[in-house]
């Protein structure tokens, strides 16, 4: 073992213990806070020991608050089954592909922290998938389903500052998909204030039109599946021939649980938001990486099916054990 080994070891080593002696670790807390993850924390924090135990005595706390150990499938099913967060795939690193489609409607029937649940949830499902050399996911967010620029930015700032705080080192980029026209101006003022901005990119759906889709499965993006279905235990979307509209699907409420499969059919271009005078603006202060973006491109466009996503979700995750009850302030 090397000199900064030992030193990292040993800085490890005195985070645990300036922890342990203000409260005695659970065991799932002993769990979560093995070697790699005080690693992180030391790292976010510029290997300040004492720093790094402040703020990871702060996440155990929050996670006690929401009940982050106790997040299983039942409590989102009908997130689930609207595919409205998921795991997606891997990228060509191994790491997980988080998607995450809210719709602004979402924020107006659920809480905050029903929000934070299902992230935090999501995140868990991206972690207990992660290869033992991986530790950093990837984030795609489509926001084409956002009007309000001011109400996606709050959800969006929420969302990072607990990736920031909470899973320190984790992300490894974020990209924002379709934003509304007036967001760029909203993120100016507030990314210099959030952690994370400096890996979060826009990119625009239409710039990436014709591309091939065809390529990838689930979990590595090397076998062959055309995109056209898809199927959830509430509804089924296939690809629309008639709806001239930037997402070419249209969601129908049938029973049918998968149907044929049909090619991605072509559509009138609309203008890129990043063509306009809002996306102008933004890009002379930040540069898209369509080159990093590309790969994820595929796994973007794939069809979502409930099942596959549900079999990635292992041990509690998956609601395979007695739930523990969860009060009604920790849910909502």
């Amino acid at each position: 073992m090397s000199k900064k080994d030992e030193r990292d070891r040993s800085r490890v080593e005195a985070v645990l213990e300036l922890i342990r002696k203000q409260t005695p670790l659970t065991v799932k807390q002993e769990k979560f806070c093995n070697y790699a993850c005080v690693e992180r924390f030391l790292k976010a924090k510029g290997d300040n020991v004492k720093r790094a135990a402040k703020q990871l005595r702060a996440c155990l706390s929050w996670r006690e608050s929401i009940g982050a150990d106790y997040l299983v499938a039942d409590e989102f099913s009908g997130e689930l089954a609207d595919g409205l967060a998921y795991v997606a795939g891997h990228d060509d690193e191994y790491r997980p592909v988080m998607i995450l489609r809210m719709k602004q409607e979402y924020q107006k029937f659920h809480s905050q922290k029903m929000f934070t649940r299902l992230l935090v949830f999501t995140m868990e499902v991206a972690v207990s998938t992660m290869p033992k050399y991986v530790q950093q996911f990837v984030l795609l967010f489509d926001a084409s389903f956002y009007r309000s620029a001011s109400a996606f930015t709050n959800l969006l700032v929420g969302a990072l500052k607990i990736m920031g705080e909470y899973y320190p080192g984790r992300l490894h980029k974020a990209f924002i998909i379709d934003p509304p026209s007036l967001f760029p101006y909203f993120w100016k003022g507030v990314g210099a204030f959030v952690e994370l901005s400096a890996v979060t990119k826009v990119v625009s759906s239409l710039d990436f039109h014709g591309e091939d889709v065809s390529s990838g499965d689930l979990t590595g993006g090397r076998s062959v599946m055309n995109a056209g279905s898809c199927s959830s235990s509430r509804f089924a979307f296939t690809v629309s021939h008639h709806v001239d509209s930037l997402k070419p699907w249209y969601l129908s409420l049938s029973e049918t649980s998968v149907t044929s499969r049909t090619p991605v059919q072509q559509r009138t271009p609309r203008p890129s938001f990043l063509k306009s005078p809002a996306g102008m603006v933004f890009r002379r202060g930040e540069r898209v990486c369509r080159e990093s973006f590309l790969p994820l491109w595929k796994i973007y466009r794939r069809p979502y099916d409930e099942m596959v996503y549900r079999s990635k979700m292992r041990g509690p995750l998956g609601g395979n054990f007695r739930r523990r009850h969860v009060s009604f302030s920790q849910r909502f």
